[in-house]
């Protein structure tokens, strides 16, 4: 910077000052349609690539976020590059110490070098996506970025959850294959089990009929305990992934108005009081 400043004086200095001023902005415009430029072009080449190849979609936008981040982190690099060269100073010097400053993460870093082996792994044999419904570093959600460094995990009460790949240590991805919607419905014990049945089954196909997330089922699969005070009939559904809830809040309502509408019971507490009479 000296060395640049001590080369002109007077009226040069103010010429320069100015032809860099305008290189500068040249520099930040080439930067912006770059980025620009790039990032369409990236989406463009994966929505082909969706469309061509059957790639599923949560496996499209993970490579495609991946992509734009590593395209950002050397375009940023490239943009650093020219503004130094921009004052006159040695722009190898600048690639020299890149080097340095790797060969240091290398030996110094080690849980950046984790975080990015895992990720890549993550990656590699495709564990996780975005959009999936999944379980990892003990938090529940859903992936809304998988990165080199980091997974983002949206939990279900809002929550982003920013967790290093290193911590990420076993993986459950509730978004392989269908999904198991299960209900729980209590009768008394004065009311007839198969009867009971009979009725529940005949509301689960009404909602077989009615529901297309439902991929089997749903089926009454009988007795599943005998309570205090109730017998306890499970009924069971497979459904689309991430429609499990939907399906098993449909099945309460369904299925306790039809016990309703047969007159069976579903027991609850009771309290009895007795009031002792004076003497």
């Amino acid at each position: 910077m000296e060395q640049w400043l001590n080369q002109y004086s007077g009226g040069d200095f103010l010429i320069a000052i100015a032809t860099s001023i305008g290189q500068i902005v040249l520099a930040i415009l080439a930067f912006l349609i770059a980025r620009s430029v790039g990032k369409r072009l990236i989406s463009g080449s994966f929505s082909k690539m969706e469309s061509q190849r059957g790639m599923s979609p949560g496996r499209v936008k993970t490579l495609e976020k991946l992509t734009i981040n590593a395209f950002s982190y050397v375009l940023i690099f490239v943009f650093i590059t020219i503004i130094i060269s921009i004052f006159g100073l040695d722009a190898t010097g600048l690639i020299a110490g890149a080097g340095v400053v790797g060969l240091a993460i290398g030996f110094g870093a080690q849980g950046l070098v984790s975080d990015v082996v895992t990720g890549f792994f993550l990656l590699l044999e495709k564990q996780i996506d975005v959009d999936d419904y999944v379980t990892a570093g003990g938090v529940d959600g859903i992936v809304e970025q998988v990165g080199l460094r980091n997974t983002q995990i949206r939990g279900f009460d809002g929550t982003l959850h920013f967790i290093p790949n290193r911590a990420i240590g076993n993986v459950s991805n509730h978004s392989r294959g269908n999904m198991r919607a299960l209900v729980d419905m209590s009768i008394s014990y004065d009311d007839n089990i198969d009867d009971a049945i009979a009725i529940l089954q005949a509301a689960c196909d009404r909602i077989a009929a009615e529901d297309e997330t439902i991929k089997e089922g749903p089926n009454v699969v009988g007795v599943q305990g005998l309570g205090d005070s109730d017998v306890i009939i499970r009924v069971i559904a497979k459904t689309e992934n991430m429609q499990q809830w939907a399906v098993e809040r449909k099945l309460r309502k369904v299925l306790k108005e039809a016990l309703d509408a047969n007159n069976i019971e579903i027991p609850f507490p009771h309290q009895v009081y007795i009031e002792k009479k004076e003497q």
